[in-house]
């Protein structure tokens, strides 16, 4: 792969759909149809200025924004440091773009270990690719979590509204589902808000924050009868707006807040995956237009 070379964005394209993924935090900031109408949230700061960071090397919080390792605590904030770190180019074409962020002493600040995060935007068609790769590039076992966050257009620019929007899952999900408190993932489960696959969006459901799915069974959903999300092996999502806002989150995820009381190791903390020495682990999802 070529040495990395400094930019600030990169715009990807075929006929059907477009993006443009920014170096700050290797962030998708737009995604178009093939006739021009955004699909993504544009990062209003009245209501929340993201529109689909990467969360890295933890999703949501830890308790008292330390992470614990091997006996020593790192203080670090809500969905870690990848969402507004530089992150290097490293090779581009016309519907393709990866992007690079390796561990620095600040990031070991934060969190101890040595890694490489490569993050790679491909469009085929009208379905855009979304890949992170995460290298343990040290000598010792590194626990980590990965999150994709993209907040997409509610209503979609396809002529329904707001309130005719739906999430279809492709499996049954009665498991009950979990929600924030204070950051960290309940201890009390509620029902699950899905009926017959279907989940029906409206502003009360999010009222007391995310719904965080933490038993999945589905690993895709279709939104707004126009767009597929598929995450075939993230094993948690969470779905989220700040009510009244123009957007939803369809978040697939590995791993997830800590749940209340968990103050152990990293390691320990329900949903990290650990990587060995030399090893990658790839994290992926995909957003398509099927309309």
């Amino acid at each position: 792969m070529a040495s990395p070379v400094p930019i600030s964005s990169v715009s990807i394209a075929t006929a059907a759909l477009s993006a443009e993924i920014s170096a700050t935090g290797a962030e998708l900031v737009r995604l178009r149809d093939g006739s021009g109408a955004d699909l993504l949230w544009d990062g209003d700061p009245a209501f929340w200025n993201g529109r689909s960071p990467l969360l890295f090397p933890i999703v949501g919080e830890v308790k008292g924004n330390r992470l614990n390792v091997a006996g020593k605590a790192y203080e670090i904030g809500r969905h870690g440091f990848a969402r507004t770190s530089t992150f290097a180019l490293v090779g581009s074409d016309a519907a393709s773009c990866t992007w690079r962020l390796e561990s620095s002493e600040a990031t070991r600040r934060q969190y101890p270990f040595a890694f490489r995060l490569d993050v790679t935007y491909r469009i085929e068609g009208a379905t855009l690719h979304m890949e992170a790769r995460v290298t343990n590039t040290g000598t010792e076992v590194m626990p980590a979590s990965f999150g994709f966050h993209p907040a997409l257009r509610w209503p979609l620019p396809y002529g329904k509204s707001r309130a005719a929007h739906q999430v279809v899952f492709e499996q049954d999900e009665p498991a009950p589902i979990r929600r924030p408190v204070d950051g960290l993932l309940s201890a009390a489960q509620f029902a699950t808000p899905v009926l017959d696959r279907h989940l029906q969006l409206h502003d009360d459901l999010f009222e007391d924050g995310a719904l965080v799915f933490d038993t999945l069974a589905s690993r895709s959903i279709l939104y707004g009868e126009a767009i597929r999300v598929d995450f075939p092996r993230m094993p948690h999502l969470g779905i989220w707006t700040k009510p009244g806002a123009g957007y939803v989150c369809i978040e697939p995820w590995q791993g997830h807040a800590s749940p209340e009381g968990f103050d152990g190791e990293l390691a320990d903390k329900p949903g990290v995956v650990t990587i060995a020495p030399g090893a990658t682990e790839t994290f992926a999802m995909s957003i398509a237009l099927v309309r």
